[in-house]
């Protein structure tokens, strides 16, 4: 096991060493969204938050005690408020380059006294900035970045809606606490859900398109070019895919679905459509039981943008629903809270329970740049419903 999450931490940390090296160096000193730290605090911070762990289970000294408190947090605040600092405030690249390999050869050396649940922490802390920072990229202006694979759109087309019965019946949520999971995925229930329809494919930009003809404000990732609408990638701006997921806000999501006369699913929602069977039994995955199944160009680092909602069915649930794992998150009408027997880890107290404050949405599911290692049933993402920088799209339900 040890040897398995040595190599772990090494392939999260290949993964976003790659990422920063797509960003220009300028751009590193740069605020790409105004919510969000300037860039070269999360270079600091993924090694000080595995130093900072490793530290509260094992007595080593500190080396650099203002850099592991300048990087320690990141921050959470409402949408237009954002920090007063400068560029001239933060270290240079060399200096924080100097404290990450200190900390990595420090950390790789005490690797085999630090317990198991740490490591996996610092992994999964290390895959979510994978793809957190993969937003802040997103925003950054394409001259402050270095052109990476691109993969244009395939040719749009519309999509048909269609919905999908659901029969009732329980859904599985959370974990059993043998296995390995962040504290709000714990402790594993059933909720009993009555039946429902729900919409075959996500909502596409198609869609949303005559959303916004009504007088609806377009979403974050689209702008305008004259009459066209242009869909703003990683590396370019293409025409507007029609079948791609629109990528919206909660709030967004929520008053589309009322245009329509329908609603959000809810989380035990989701579950059903997406992990039960005709037999009345649950797969761990949607297309089974074994995560490595099923190939899919929709998760895993796999996109740098998204794919067309019709693509991958082989991914579908077994009630016939697609995508519901893969090529955007999906917003319930759920908001963030605890399960039953819900207990905060000692050595992170406030990962989840500062945001349990009814001003959180849970979302399910996984983008395409969401690391396989969320696509357990039990992962929980959460945001809050007016933050329009996340790979969240949704579906419709009919109750």
């Amino acid at each position: 096991m040890l040897n398995t999450l040595a190599a772990e931490l090494r392939s999260a940390r290949d993964s976003t060493d790659r990422l920063f090296s797509l960003v220009a160096p300028e751009g590193l000193y740069e605020r790409s969204i105004p919510e969000r730290h300037r860039l070269i605090f999360y270079l600091g911070h993924l090694e000080a938050f595995d130093w900072n762990l490793v530290r509260t289970a094992i007595d080593v000294p500190a080396f650099h005690p203002g850099f592991d408190r300048l990087f320690a947090f990141g921050i959470d605040p409402e949408p237009g408020k954002a920090a007063a600092d400068s560029p001239s405030d933060w270290p240079s690249t060399a200096e924080i380059g100097d404290y990450n390999r200190r900390t990595r050869e420090t950390i790789d050396r005490l690797l085999p006294e630090i317990p198991e649940q740490l490591t996996n922490v610092a992994i999964e802390h290390r895959l979510m900035h994978a793809e957190t920072f993969a937003y802040l990229m997103h925003s950054l202006p394409y001259d402050r970045k270095i052109t990476g694979p691109s993969k244009s759109a395939i040719a749009a087309r519309a999509v048909s809606s269609e919905m999908i019965d659901v029969p009732a019946g329980p859904a599985t949520l959370g974990r059993s606490r043998d296995r390995f999971g962040w504290d709000n995925e714990f402790n594993e229930h059933r909720i009993e859900v009555p039946a429902f329809r729900i919409s075959k494919y996500k909502v596409t930009n198609g869609d949303y398109l005559a959303y916004v003809r009504e007088g609806a404000k377009p979403p974050h990732f689209w702008d305008r070019a004259g009459e066209k609408w242009l869909y703003r990638g990683m590396f370019e701006s293409i025409p507007l895919p029609l079948d791609w997921p629109v990528y919206v806000t909660h709030d967004e999501a929520n008053a589309y679905a009322q245009w329509r006369g329908m609603s959000l699913p809810t989380e035990a929602q989701f579950h059903r459509a997406a992990y039960a069977t005709q037999e009345g039994t649950e797969r761990e995955f949607p297309w089974g039981d074994n995560p490595a199944a099923k190939s899919a160009p929709v998760f895993d680092f796999a996109r740098w943008d998204p794919a067309p909602v019709t693509a991958s069915s082989e991914t579908d649930s077994a009630l016939g629903v697609s995508q519901l794992v893969g090529n955007g998150w999906e917003w319930t009408s759920t908001t963030f809270g605890p399960f039953p027997g819900f207990e905060p880890f000692p050595f992170y107290m406030g990962y989840s329970r500062d945001f349990f404050d009814g001003a959180h949405y849970v979302i399910k599911g996984a983008s395409p740049r969401t690391a396989s290692r969320f696509l357990r049933r039990s992962f929980r993402n959460w945001f809050r419903p007016n933050y329009p920088y996340v790979y969240a799209t949704f579906r419709l339900v009919e109750n």
